[in-house]
Parts: C-alpha cells; sequence; structure tokens
C-alpha cells in the first residue's frame, strides 16, 4: 500500500503531542525530537505538487505557442487560444505563467515592427514621421541586494563556550524562521526591487516626457494622436497640463476604447471644448463601424469601432480614423480661421 509523506510525517506528529499531554520523565527530550523532526521537513517537496516551481520558458515554441497566418496566438498541438487557468486553484502561478508569456510577445512584436513595418528602435527618435510612445515600460526589476547581517556574539570579551552557545542559538532561531517563511510560501522567488526610469515613472509622466523632448520640438506642424485604452487617459493627462502647447500643435486625436474619464481627471472647461471638437473615441461595440454611441460624458463623440472586442478597436477602426486625420487636415489647410469661427459658434450657442 502505497502511504503519501504527508501521512508518514502527520501520523508520528499526532503520537508524539498525545504523549507529551499524557506526561512523563522524557517529556524534553520528545519535544527536542518533534521540533528536530519539524525542522527536517523538506516543505518544498511537500508542495511541489500544490504549487510548480517558478521556471518558464524563455521562447514561444517552449511554451508551445506561435503566431498563426492571422497573427492570432494559438497553441501548437492544439490550436486553441491562450488559457490563463493552465493549472486550477494555483493562481498565482498561473499569473506569473502569463506574465513570462507577455514578456516574450513584447519582444515578438518590437522584431514584427522592425522587419515587417521597416520600423527602428533607438533612444532619440527625432527626424521620424512616427513616434510610438512606450508608456508602460515605467521600470527594470533587478535583484534586491543581500544587506549581510551582523552577528552580535562578535564580542572578544566574551568567553568562547559562550559565544559558541549564541552562534549555535542564532542559527536555530534562523532555521526555525526559514522553516515558517517556506511554509508560507514553498516557492519565494528571489527578492525584487523596482528602479523607475527616471521622470517617465507612470504612462502620464511617459506621455509628457515624450512630448516636452520630442514633439513639441519637433518640426512637424500637423501632429494627430492615436491612444488606445489607458493611452486615452494618458492623453487626457497630457492635455491638462500641456493645454497650450497641445492645442496649438495637435490637428486631430483619435482614441480607441479609451478608459479616460474627464471628470475623475478634473479636466477643464477649455479642455473638454477641445476635445468635443478635435477628437473621436472609436469604441468597443456591436454596431457596425462609425454608428454613433451615446455617452454619458461631456468630451468627445463616441462611434463603434465595429467589434465587440476591446483588443480589437485600434486594428478595426484605422480605415476610420485615417479618413478622420485626412479630413481634419484638409479643413485646417483649407480654413483655418473659418473653422475657428464656427468652432466659437459652437461653443457660444452650447453655452446658450
Amino acid at each position: 500500500m502505497s502511504v503519501s509523506l504527508s501521512s508518514l510525517i502527520l501520523l508520528p506528529i499526532w503520537i508524539s503531542m498525545a504523549q507529551i499531554q499524557q506526561g512523563g520523565p522524557d517529556e524534553k527530550e520528545k519535544t527536542t525530537a518533534l521540533k528536530d523532526l519539524l525542522s527536517r521537513i523538506d516543505l518544498d517537496e511537500l508542495m511541489k505538487k500544490d504549487e510548480p516551481p517558478l521556471d518558464f520558458p524563455d521562447t514561444l515554441e517552449g511554451f508551445e505557442y506561435a503566431f498563426n497566418e492571422k497573427g492570432q496566438l494559438r497553441h501548437i498541438k492544439t490550436g486553441e487560444p491562450f488559457v490563463f487557468n493552465y493549472r486550477e486553484d494555483l493562481h498565482r502561478w498561473n499569473q506569473k505563467r502569463y506574465e513570462a508569456l507577455g514578456e516574450i510577445i513584447t519582444k515578438y512584436v518590437y522584431e514584427l515592427l522592425e522587419k515587417d513595418c521597416n520600423l527602428k528602435k533607438i533612444s532619440i527618435p527625432e527626424g521620424y514621421g512616427v513616434i510610438v510612445l512606450n508608456p508602460n515600460e515605467n521600470y527594470i526589476e533587478v535583484e534586491k541586494p543581500k544587506i549581510p547581517v551582523q552577528s552580535s556574539s562578535d564580542s572578544s570579551d566574551e568567553p568562547a563556550e559562550k559565544r559558541e552557545r549564541k552562534d549555535k542559538v542564532s542559527k536555530e532561531t534562523k532555521k526555525r524562521r526559514d522553516f515558517y517563511e517556506k511554509y508560507r510560501n514553498p516557492q519565494r522567488e528571489k527578492e525584487m526591487m523596482q528602479l523607475y526610469i527616471r521622470e517617465n515613472g507612470s504612462p502620464e509622466e511617459h506621455a509628457v516626457y515624450v512630448w516636452d523632448h520630442f514633439i513639441a520640438q519637433s518640426a512637424a506642424e500637423k501632429v494627430f494622436f492615436v491612444a488606445h485604452s489607458y493611452g486615452g487617459l494618458a492623453f487626457v493627462e497630457l492635455m491638462i497640463q500641456r493645454e497650450a502647447d497641445v492645442k496649438s500643435k495637435v490637428t486631430a486625436v483619435a482614441l480607441t476604447d479609451s478608459v479616460h474619464n474627464v471628470w475623475h481627471q478634473e479636466a477643464g472647461k477649455t479642455v473638454r471644448e477641445w476635445m468635443r471638437e478635435n477628437c473621436c473615441n472609436w469604441v468597443s461595440s456591436s454596431e457596425p463601424l462609425d454608428t454613433s454611441v451615446e455617452s454619458m460624458l461631456p468630451d468627445c463623440p463616441r462611434v463603434s469601432a465595429g467589434t465587440d472586442r476591446h483588443e480589437l478597436t485600434s486594428w478595426k477602426s484605422f480605415p476610420s480614423i485615417f479618413k478622420f486625420f485626412t479630413e481634419a487636415s484638409e479643413a485646417k489647410n483649407s480654413s483655418p480661421k473659418q473653422a475657428l469661427t464656427r468652432r466659437s459658434h459652437r461653443i457660444k450657442h452650447e453655452e446658450l
């Protein structure tokens, strides 16, 4: 009959504790023996079944995934899309697996941008017609340096026997602490620390930094933004902080399923008015492309992106977005003063 390791461990513990409660001359020895037994338990081995090691492949092939001809991530053997809950009841492990795969996909996308789109990743993208912001990269993770623990028993005045006894107690204390730490977190990762990138510690900071150092200094007379999801929130924050500069240089803004909120972000009246005239938000909706969608917020118009999938809103709405940009550019070329007057009349009408 096969018996699990946990059964072999629990049984002597129960017997020893029962004997201790009954009393006896050898209680101290039994207690010491029990503590010694507990200290020898390798919890990493016990918990391995419940939580596998956090070691993941560093390639798509290692994860057994690949992108098909449609650009969809699919399992090589089953053809199924990515499954987050790869192992039931192991959310932390599944999350780490998801993050590891995400890092590989990020590198893959960079390669596609360079190979297929003829883009070049450089530190200072001056002189390019297209600037791709990277607001998600705000820090790097490095292993936290270990602080050496200084022993308090290094006094030369103490007898050698006393120092040895203190060292022994200290080692046993550390062993017990490590034992309970292993029990609490059997697959404890390395202690990591986050080093935030200077002036780019958040997507909002990144947007302002790129504006100040690249876009505002460029020779471009017409600037267009495409901002997806949280990128819309970052753009609104840019508007709030650099309102006059943005108004003078930006011709139109296309948002795709943006999560911005002019109330929560405390956008002023002039910012909201400018967004109503120069922005459009293509949102996830089952309605046909460009169908008007009602909004509860007094900011830019909302239209359907032609899909109810958040991640596809940019791709699905690209034809309409570039048409929107072309019309805005032509309007600015033909009669900028007339467009400004028409805008001011609309504002006054809305105020009435």
